[in-house]
C-alpha cells in the first residue's frame, strides 16, 4: 500500500472518529446527593465537546418529589446568557462556565428535593444533546408541632388528642405521653404521614393531665403539650340524704311545735271561757237573791 492509501486510511479513521464523537457527552459524577435545609449543595455536570462553545447551551429542570408531574427550569445557560427560573432566583449559579455545566445550590428548601436533569448541545455538533441525571434530597429536622384536641370531656365522654408537624424528612416519628401524674406511652394512630392522634375512650379524672406530643427524626426533637381536664360531678348521694333527713327532722319539729302552740292556745281559750262561765254563773246567784229575798217578805 503507497502514501496515498495510507493517508485516505488515516482520513477514514479520523472522519470515523469525529463521527463517533459528534454529539456532546455528559458525565454526572455522582448520582445521588444529600444536604440539609438551609446548606448548599453543588450538582455536578461535566460535558465532552470537539466544537468551540460559541452556541453552548445548557439546561438544568427539576422533577420535584412532591409534584412528579411537573418538571421545572431551574437555570439556563444560552450562547453567554445565563436565566434563572424565578423560585431559585438569587440560590442558584453556574460553578465554572464555560468548560463546566456544574451548578451551586445555596439556601435549600425541602421542597428542592427530586431529580435534576442537565441537558447540554453545542452546535453544530451533531447528535442528540448530552443529558445526565442525578437526585438530591433534602433533610430537614421537624418543624414545630401543632397539638389539638376534640370531643366531650365530662366523664364518660370520648376525646381524640392530635399532632401534625408541616416539614421534616426523614419523616418524623409521632410520639405521645402522659406526663402527670405518672409518665405513661400512648398508642398513636397515624392520619396520615405528618400527622398521630390519640383516642381516649370513656375519660375519667384519672384521665386529666398534662400531654406531650413529640415528633423526632434523626436531625431533631420539637414537641406540644395539651393540658386535658376532665369534669366530674361531686358524688352527693350522703350529704342528700343527710339533708333530707334534716329536713324531715326539722319539718317534724316545726309540726310539732305547731301542735304545742295549738294545745296551748286551745287550752287558754277553754281556761278563759271557763273562768267566764263561772263568774256568770256567781253573777246569777247575787242577781237573783234579793228578789228571793222581798219575795219572802211579802
Amino acid at each position: 500500500m503507497g502514501c496515498t492509501g495510507w493517508r485516505l486510511l488515516w482520513l477514514a479513521c479520523l472522519v470515523s472518529t469525529f463521527l463517533q464523537y459528534g454529539a456532546v457527552r455528559v458525565t454526572v459524577r455522582e448520582s445521588a446527593l444529600e444536604v440539609v435545609r438551609g446548606d448548599s449543595v453543588t450538582l455536578p455536570c461535566s460535558f465532552f465537546t470537539m466544537m468551540p462553545l460559541f452556541r453552548l447551551s445548557i439546561i438544568w429542570t427539576l422533577t420535584p418529589v412532591s409534584d412528579p408531574d411537573s418538571p421545572t427550569q431551574v437555570i439556563v445557560y444560552d450562547q453567554g446568557q445565563v436565566i434563572e427560573s424565578p423560585s431559585f432566583m438569587g440560590r442558584v449559579g453556574f460553578a465554572g462556565m464555560p468548560w463546566s455545566a456544574d451548578i451551586i445550590l445555596n439556601s435549600t428548601w425541602v421542597s428542592d428535593a427530586g431529580v435534576y436533569r442537565c441537558v447540554v448541545s453545542n452546535p453544530p455538533e451533531t447528535g442528540d444533546p448530552g443529558i445526565g441525571e442525578l437526585s438530591l434530597t433534602v433533610l430537614a429536622p421537624p418543624s414545630l408541632p401543632v397539638c389539638l384536641w376534640e370531643g366531650d370531656t365530662d366523664a364518660g365522654g370520648n376525646v381524640r388528642l392530635s399532632c401534625g408537624v408541616v416539614e421534616g424528612f426523614p419523616t418524623p416519628k409521632v410520639i405521645w405521653e402522659k406526663l402527670e401524674p405518672d409518665k405513661t406511652t400512648l398508642p398513636v394512630n397515624m392520619d396520615d404521614d405528618m400527622t398521630g392522634s390519640v383516642h381516649i375512650a370513656n375519660v375519667s379524672a384519672q384521665t386529666s393531665g398534662l400531654y406531650r406530643c413529640s415528633v423526632t427524626n434523626p436531625l431533631g426533637t420539637q414537641h406540644c403539650y395539651i393540658n386535658l381536664s376532665v369534669y366530674t360531678p361531686p358524688d352527693n348521694s350522703p350529704g342528700i340524704l343527710q339533708g333530707v333527713l334534716l329536713s324531715l327532722s326539722m319539718a317534724l319539729l316545726l309540726l310539732a311545735l305547731m301542735v304545742l302552740v295549738l294545745w296551748l292556745h286551745r287550752s287558754a281559750q277553754e281556761s278563759k271561757w271557763r273562768i267566764s262561765h263561772e263568774d256568770d254563773e256567781c253573777y246569777n246567784e247575787i242577781k237573783y237573791t234579793p228578789s228571793l229575798i222581798k219575795r219572802s217578805f211579802v
